[in-house]
């Protein structure tokens, strides 16, 4: 009985077994039909996808070196900043390399090239020594100091440096002229960012020097040949200064704009635009740059060719510029051998298209020790106390407040306020109008009409309380013309002038109505006449008129940007009061007794404003401004009815005030007559 329950028992103790043995079975076979299913979708549905994914994993595409940037051209389509082939023999470190094949290398390729090792420094023979004389540069090291590293007290770059400085000169004296060459291409190998390509030669590489690299490189592992590039300068020197300057291959992106670059697609040793023009116009500029697909080391397959920058064209008048940077240079030499000169050094000019914004010229030239420098970018970051050109804005404050109507005549007489000094205009004159006020640049027109903007009658010795309101109407229309605010000029730089943080004192509208208390840049200045001169119309003077497609060939290809005129804001004013003031600036050049007689041809119908100003200089640098000077400025337009040129003239510490000696040189006077001459000779 008990024998057949056993067998009972065994019996059923195999059916378990086998219905877990069928579950097995067909979750197997259920997960060798989903193995097999996804087997078939990666082997043939998805075959191409991953062929692709594999393809991009095992192929490593590298980057060409920076192709040549656009030209530039200036307005008339005259090539003033181009490109020419560089010969460049460049080292590229490969990971696989040991420091003692790059040692060998140095050696072996050092004497086919001509280096100039004597600029190797003592430190840069040290380290070269160290690496070449193992043995020696161990035996500078300590027991102590051994047991310091194994202690983890110092770092093998702590025992390296302590090698390095204990190298004596009588050792350095044992190397050769090789062992020089060596350690000076050695160091050239390994400045920088370790697996950055190196410049080694370049602009003077001989055929020779260019052939042994080209025909060798693939025995010489990370040297190389390629056709690099320069920037060159038809016109030499004239606008170099706005027109920038380009990184070198060495050099690359400067450190402070790396993470800037590197977010645009940039590597470290590209070539960018550092200032002005090349940096403002850089994403036109720039070059496309070649793609290679690496085969092994030493082979490259080109996968897409690259591409020069685009060309731009510019505003400038290249031969315009060129006689206008002359015209400087020589006034500006002739000035300073005048009386009363002693802090004199540079004068200024802009000459802008009042319809359109754009800057015809513009320039600057200083003196320094009986040298003649470019001192152009001033123009945009040096303030200037401008004086009475600033008085057609002033007077349109008064016109607009009712303070001042056309034709009013006011007494110019000496004026005194409680709390400052008498004041009066260069001379006194009488009884005028609005139209003489600025054809004789009256102070006292303006000061009689400041304090009826701040809400008084003038008497003598009167009390001005602060107004707070009118020097914020005068200011706002002095913003209004581009003075005191950004200008908007396509370049990277550029200043606003001194403002007054807080106006504390009531005299200081009288200074601030007649140009004698903020400060302004020239191209501030220069956006101020333009204003007028279109009759209330501010615009973004810019430099930038065309960019063209980049050509394979000499010819300029289609335009792709063309610069329109920005209209910033107009003038809050009723026509008629422009139109006086366009009277009065005419009348400034044109009529009798007016102060800009001479300053332009009146062949040309000019209209203009001079200014004289009071300027304030440290002449010793220690803070402390101990000099009074007079600048000397002029702002004019022409012809008078439909302007197609204004100009700016600036002149600071042309004269001094404090000597008893009165002669103010009139170099302001001569740079508008000559300039505007050589403009209407270029512009019949």
């Amino acid at each position: 009985m008990s024998k057949k329950l056993n067998k009972k028992k065994k019996l059923s103790l195999t059916k378990i077994e086998q219905r877990r043995i069928l579950i097995i079975l067909i979750a197997v076979i259920g997960l060798f039909a989903i193995v097999t299913i996804k087997f078939y979708k990666v082997m043939i549905i998805d075959n191409k996808k991953y062929n692709d994914q594999l393809e991009e994993l095992t192929h490593n595409i590298v980057e060409g070196p920076s192709t040549p940037r656009g030209r530039i051209y200036d307005r008339n389509y005259n090539i003033i900043v181009d490109n020419i082939a560089v010969k460049t023999i460049y080292y590229k470190k490969e990971k696989s390399i040991s420091t003692e094949d790059e040692i060998n290398l140095a050696y072996k390729v050092s004497r086919h090239l001509n280096l100039e090792y004597n600029k190797l420094e003592k430190k840069n023979q040290q380290e070269f020594y160290v690496v070449i004389h193992p043995n020696i540069a161990n035996s500078k090291i300590t027991n102590k100091e051994w047991t310091k590293l194994e202690q983890r007290k110092l770092t093998n770059d702590d025992i390296t440096k302590l090698k390095i400085s204990r190298i004596t000169d009588e050792e350095l004296n044992t190397m050769s002229e090789d062992d020089k060459k060596a350690a000076y291409l050695y160091y050239l190998m390994n400045k920088g960012y370790s697996y950055d390509e190196k410049t080694i030669r370049t602009n003077d590489v001989t055929d020779e020097e260019y052939a042994y690299i080209s025909e060798n490189n693939k025995e010489l592992k990370g040297f190389n040949t390629r056709l690099d590039w320069e920037r060159v300068y038809p016109y030499g020197d004239t606008f170099k200064s706005i027109l920038g300057v380009v990184s070198s291959s060495s050099s690359g992106i400067p450190a402070e704009d790396k993470d800037y670059y590197l977010s645009k697609g940039y590597s470290l040793n590209d070539r960018v635009g550092l200032s002005y023009i090349e940096k403002q116009y850089e994403d036109y500029l720039r070059g496309t740059k070649e793609l290679y697909q690496a085969v092994n080391s030493h082979e490259l397959k080109l996968v897409s060719e690259g591409k020069r920058g685009n060309d731009i064209v510019l505003s400038i008048d290249i031969n315009l510029q060129k006689q206008v940077e002359d015209i400087l240079a020589d006034e500006v030499t002739k000035t300073k051998s005048e009386a009363n000169t002693q802090f004199y050094d540079h004068s200024s000019v802009v000459i802008e298209d009042p319809n359109t914004g754009e800057i015809l010229a513009m320039a600057s030239k200083q003196i320094v020790n009986g040298k003649i420098i470019d001192n152009t970018t001033s123009i945009l970051t040096s303030p200037v106390t401008p004086g009475s050109i600033v008085k057609g804005a002033s007077i349109l404050v008064g016109y607009n407040t009712g303070a001042l109507h056309i034709g009013d005549y006011i007494v110019d007489e000496c004026i005194k306020v409680r709390g400052t000094n008498e004041k009066c205009s260069y001379m006194t004159l009488g009884r005028i109008n609005d139209i003489t006020a600025l054809a004789k640049s009256s102070n006292v027109y303006q000061w009689k009409t400041a304090i009826k903007v701040a809400g008084y009658n003038y008497s003598r010795g009167m009390t001005l309380p602060l107004n707070q309101t009118a020097f914020d109407t005068y200011r706002a229309m002095y913003h209004s013309f581009g003075l005191g605010v950004k200008t908007g000029i396509d370049l990277p730089i550029e200043s606003v002038g001194y403002g007054a943080k807080e106006d504390t004192k009531a005299g200081n509208l009288l200074d601030f109505v007649i140009g004698q208390y903020e400060t302004y840049t020239t191209i501030q200045l220069s956006q101020y006449i333009t204003t007028i001169a279109n009759k209330g119309t501010r615009l973004q003077p810019h430099l930038l008129k065309e960019v063209h497609e980049a050509s394979e060939t000499e010819e300029l290809n289609k335009i792709i940007y063309e610069k329109k005129v920005k209209e910033l804001n107009k003038i809050d004013t009723k026509e008629e009061y422009m139109n006086r003031v366009h009277e009065g600036f005419y009348a400034v050049i044109n009529s009798n007794g007016g102060y800009g007689r001479g300053y332009m041809n009146p062949n040309y119908s000019p209209s203009g404003k001079t200014g004289t100003s009071q300027s304030f200089i440290d002449t010793d640098n220690d803070g402390v401004i101990d000099k009074e000077t007079i600048t000397s400025t002029f702002v004019g337009y022409a012809p008078s009815d439909q302007p197609k040129m204004s100009i700016v003239v600036v002149s600071p510490n042309s004269s001094r005030s404090d000597t008893g000696n009165t002669f103010a040189s009139t170099v302001t006077k001569r740079i508008t007559s000559r300039v505007t001459d050589a403009y209407f000779t270029l512009n019949p």
